[in-house]
């Protein structure tokens, strides 16, 4: 089997060492082989963008906005098969893996539109005859280092902004999901952008992310994963005063209330906690329940339990595949023993299921009577873990909710218009959900959290050029008298 290579300055490169990359949900599976970058191909990385940097930002916009549009085009195009490569390589079901690649396709269709939306600014200086210009300019070599659980979007919609403002990119992605991110390298490397203007380096994080977040090339650093190493790129970035743009952890609240529909309640609960596997940024991971309802919601919610059925990733009609490797099932399993450690009752799910392959399978699992203090409603777990808290009043649910280092995104169910508005103007979380998912988030608005959940300018949309882009102020004296 060939070993896929890295993609440094137009070029593809090999090296001595690669890791293979197995399916979540059959182990004997082989995806592929994919090559590990050094800190020398890192370094030839960078300055290769830099090299790179002036003649993409010159590039006219038309051809800047053709080659990010038929990125996103084939991707597109290509939906069906790179989902079930996706889905194969990282574990979610196939009708997921195929979603993430059209809405990957759909980030490159955006900002190939952006680049001709670079609007500048003009102004009449407080000084009589001058006039000002502002306008915005690439900020350089841009790191992006991704995750996971979405290895093709989080990369998307970080790589489409990156290079629609006119940055290159040296991009690290997760090393579980290598072959995502290889198969969309190759579709950028096939279109005219100058030798060096997109870069991908896959390996470890230790030693690729730590090395290219403290380089002293890269002018921004776009980070999606954990609070831990999320503060590390930022201390690290702090070296070399390069932006950072951190999306971190969270500990998302779905509230329900006592004059909820609890049919859709339920059905919320299911899609936030356990979509994914439970390994989303935006999971619901505690469910506050109004204590009128708590009863009857736990009942409803046990009850439809069984229709979320676990399974290989490309089998027709599971609800979840596996978690993403044997490290990710141990963690959450040693969450569950937390958790009743700390005297939480686990109602359901709690353990690895057995399947027909091999693979890192678990029950969706839901615990009752839970507090906020406990581990499990406190550290982000990544798991299919879900924890019922009960509330006495809207107003106790809230403040639970608000509980929280993290603060990213946050629903409430009820009918109620007046509770909605309140929860949506106090709930401190970046993406506020009504009668809607915890996950879920639009292409064309900003996405990111408070507190710890994110650090720096948001993501998506407009907004993203705040980070992908730097203001420059000109005055211009046309000539005549210059009053003193």
């Amino acid at each position: 089997m060939d070993i896929k290579a890295n993609y440094i300055g137009g070029a593809w490169h090999g090296s001595g060492e690669a890791i293979e990359n197995r399916s979540p949900s059959d182990t004997s599976d082989l995806v592929g082989l994919y090559a590990q970058a050094s800190r020398a191909d890192v370094d030839d990385a960078v300055e290769a963008a830099g090299q790179a940097g002036p003649r993409w930002a010159a590039t006219p916009l038309e051809a800047r906005l053709g080659a990010l549009d038929a990125i996103g085009q084939e991707l597109i195009a290509r939906a069906e098969e790179l989902g079930r490569l996706l889905s194969r390589e990282e574990g979610k079901p196939l009708n997921e893996g195929i979603g993430e690649v059209r809405r990957s396709g759909q980030f490159f269709t955006y900002f190939a539109a952006e680049v001709l939306r670079q609007l500048g600014e003009s102004a009449d200086s407080v000084r009589p005859g001058i006039e000002i210009d502002v306008r915005r300019e690439p900020v350089g070599v841009v790191a992006i280092v991704s995750p996971w659980n979405f290895p093709m979007a989080t990369a998307a919609w970080k790589i489409a902004p990156a290079l629609a403002f006119g940055n290159t990119v040296v991009w690290k992605p997760a090393n579980l999901t290598p072959a995502s991110a290889f198969a969309l390298a190759e579709i950028i490397s096939r279109q005219s952008l100058p030798a060096g203007a997109f870069n991908l380096v896959m390996g470890p994080g230790g030693r690729i992310g730590g090395h290219l977040a403290a380089h002293a090339g890269v002018r921004a650093i776009s980070f999606t994963g954990s609070l831990e190493v999320g503060r590390s790129v930022a201390v690290r970035a702090a070296g070399h005063l390069a932006r950072v743009q951190l999306e971190m952890g969270s500990k998302n609240p779905l509230l329900v209330m006592d004059d909820a529909d609890l049919d859709l309640a339920v059905t919320l609960a299911l899609n936030s906690a356990f979509g994914g596997s439970g390994q989303k940024c935006t999971a619901a991971s505690r469910l506050i329940v109004h204590r009128k309802v708590h009863d009857a919601f736990v009942e409803k919610l046990l009850a439809r339990l069984p229709e979320w059925r676990v399974g290989h990733a490309l089998e027709p009609g599971i609800a979840m595949g596996p978690v993403v490797s044997a490290g990710q099932l141990a963690a959450n399993l040693d969450y569950v023993a937390r958790g009743t450690r700390e005297g939480a009752e686990c109602v359901a799910g709690g353990e690895r299921l057995e399947r027909p392959t091999e693979g890192f399978y678990m029950a969706p699992t839901v615990f009752i009577g839970t507090r906020n203090d406990m581990a499990i409603n406190r550290e982000e777990m990544f798991a299919p873990i879900t924890c019922v808290i009960a509330a006495g009043s809207y107003e106790e649910a809230l403040a639970l909710a608000n509980d929280s280092e993290f603060g990213l995104t946050a629903g409430i169910v009820t009918r109620s218009l007046a509770r909605a508005n309140h929860f949506r103007r106090h709930s401190k979380s970046g993406c506020v959900m009504v009668n809607l998912p915890t996950a879920g988030t639009d292409y064309h608005v900003p996405f990111g959290g408070m507190k710890a959940s994110s650090y720096g300018p948001r993501e998506q949309g407009r907004h993203a050029v705040e980070f992908y882009t730097q203001s420059k102020t000109s005055y211009v004296f046309a000539g005549g008298e210059l009053d003193p």
